[in-house]
């Protein structure tokens, strides 16, 4: 894995780049860094903060609590567990509850009993349309504890 701290110019392009697309601000980081983990896919750290960065898409890094508990959210059955950590996606029937979210928002999932983050995903459905349903895919999972990038994640440190 190759990891390099990036110029502030390409720090300022990122952080904006990221607050647009979450729809949040964040405070000037300095010293920016990029951890190549997959030829599609980079770890982005730096004071305060974990990214993922898979294609196009900037996520919460799941160890991120703080970050996490900004974005909008599905909390899901105990059921449901064992399927987000392998990578499924939300199912309608799973959840128990959520927050008002918008189609292609980014949302975490949280699981309902220790009330922990499991997996961060991209809403496939309006959060209105969503208690019309009864059943079918909610969220795509995209980033969820024990894939891949969880496992790198943990191993890099600021």
């Amino acid at each position: 894995m190759k990891s390099n701290l990036i110029s502030k110019s390409e720090t300022a392009a990122l952080l904006k780049a990221v607050s647009e697309k979450w729809n949040m601000e964040f405070p000037k980081i300095k010293n920016l860094k990029v951890h190549q983990i997959l030829e599609d896919a980079q770890i982005i750290t730096g004071n305060g903060i974990k990214i993922l960065k898979i294609n196009d898409d900037y996520l919460p890094f799941l160890s991120e609590t703080k970050m996490l508990e900004r974005f909008p959210s599905v909390m899901v059955d105990m059921g449901a567990v064992k399927f987000m950590c392998k990578g499924a996606n939300v199912m309608r029937p799973g959840i128990k509850k959520f927050t008002e979210f918008e189609k292609d928002q980014l949302v975490c999932i949280i699981e309902e009993s220790q009330h922990k983050f499991l997996a961060v995903g991209k809403a496939m459905v309006s959060s209105s349309e969503l208690e019309e349903m009864e059943k079918g895919e909610v969220i795509k999972n995209i980033h969820y504890i024990s894939d891949k990038f969880w496992e790198t994640g943990k191993t890099i440190y600021d």
